[in-house]
């Protein structure tokens, strides 16, 4: 009889291991509660609740019954790369390359540009997959902090305090996941210039750019290095259109040679009827008029409400769907404060510690319910702050 033995796998499923934790554990809880108890508001993942717009959904309808359904040129249709450059208004078609949201397309620019030894500087707190991207391509992540008393802002200083002769790129996001926090054009403008002196690549991550409530984001097409910078986005929190699996990246036409080659072995192009309906999105403006408006009210109504409970202290964020909330005064860990409202309330919210050092003590919230249930989970954050004093 043969001995049972440990399957062998690559030192790869290493380099991309995540950490479980306690923050998803709970948003696990709440997910399956939710079927079956309508008391539950979940406050924890940025998925839009609106449905995706319905000329968008037409679209679709419209270009399958016109029997697109076949292989499609694996760096995107050209009428979607031309639609897609239209709307930056500053680069071309042939800078662009068509992949299934921002998440594969930081993930495969990464895999074409950082290997083992490469070090690659990203602020802090970050979005959470960020160490398992950079992770599976060997590099170190390096990271600068972005402090709770400075709104998250980001100091260029730091930044080129952390560059050594390793350094391979850096990597932002604006607005940022989990702050909500937006770069200002000086910021942008130094880090290019940081880029440009020590030959650098600039990686923005810039999912959020339509999401903003007061200063328009620079998007860093907008920089004087285009041979050096990538830009990652999708229409999954825009558009309302998570499912859809359709993003970008815009890169210099070297390194679109290499992602094509890539996508090659992986994906051979998005589908066609996908394409077509993207293009019906990117072309409405008045889709992403209307989701800034949505969410800038239920981040005033929150953040009005929230701010007058003693103990907490809400960072009202510049763009993006999320705000932070600073739990430290309670006593309670932020996980503490996760589980115990959750227990006693059923509203489920993020511990943000697994974003980095710098968000600990502070919970993740999501604006991605409506206005009537988040100020019902407003009243019952009151509630619970209140019962612990």
């Amino acid at each position: 009889m043969k001995k049972n033995v440990d399957m062998e796998f690559s030192p790869f499923v290493k380099q991309i291991e995540l950490e479980s934790n306690e923050a998803w554990k709970l948003h696990g809880i709440a997910a399956r509660e939710a079927k079956t108890n309508s008391q539950v508001i979940m406050l924890t993942i940025g998925d839009p609740d609106m449905n995706t717009p319905q000329n968008v959904v037409e679209a679709l309808q419209q270009s399958l019954q016109a029997g697109r359904t076949h292989y499609t040129p694996v760096n995107g249709e050209l009428h979607l790369r031309e639609a897609i450059a239209a709307y930056y208004g500053n680069i071309s078609p042939d800078n662009v390359v068509v992949i299934p949201g921002t998440q594969c397309g930081l993930f495969s620019v990464a895999m074409c540009l950082l290997s083992k030894g490469d070090e690659v500087i990203v602020p802090e707190p970050f979005y959470v997959t960020y160490p398992g991207v950079i992770g599976a391509t060997g590099a170190t992540m390096i990271n600068v902090p972005l402090k709770s008393e400075r709104e998250f802002q980001l100091k260029v200083n730091d930044v080129a305090k952390a560059i050594t002769p390793k350094t391979k790129a850096i990597i932002i996001n604006s607005p940022n996941n989990p702050t909500g926090a937006i770069l200002p054009k000086e910021t942008l403008e130094a880090l290019a210039s940081l880029c440009k002196e020590h030959n650098l690549w600039l990686i923005s991550d810039e999912v959020y750019k339509e999401i903003y409530y007061d200063a328009v984001p620079m998007s860093a097409t907008s920089l004087d290095i285009p041979d050096r910078t990538v830009v990652v986005s999708s229409l999954s929190k825009s558009h309302a259109m998570t499912g859809w699996r359709l993003g970008w990246i815009i890169a210099p036409k070297p390194l679109c040679k290499h992602l094509n080659n890539l996508l090659s072995s992986m994906l051979f192009g998005a589908p066609m009827f996908i394409q077509d309906a993207a293009v019906t999105a990117l072309e409405d403006k008045h889709i992403t008029q209307t989701m800034r408006s949505i969410y800038k009210t239920r981040r005033d109504l929150f953040c009005r409400y929230l701010s007058k409970v003693s103990k907490l202290n809400v960072h009202t964020p510049a763009g993006g769907m999320f705000l932070l909330l600073d739990v430290r005064q309670t006593g309670l860990s932020a996980q503490e404060f996760a589980n115990r409202l959750y227990e006693q309330e059923k509203v489920s919210v993020l511990a943000a510690d697994s974003f980095g050092a710098n968000a600990v003590g502070h919970v993740r919230i999501s604006l991605t319910v409506n206005e009537e249930n988040l100020e019902q989970a407003a009243t019952r954050i009151e509630r619970f702050v209140k019962g612990l004093q």
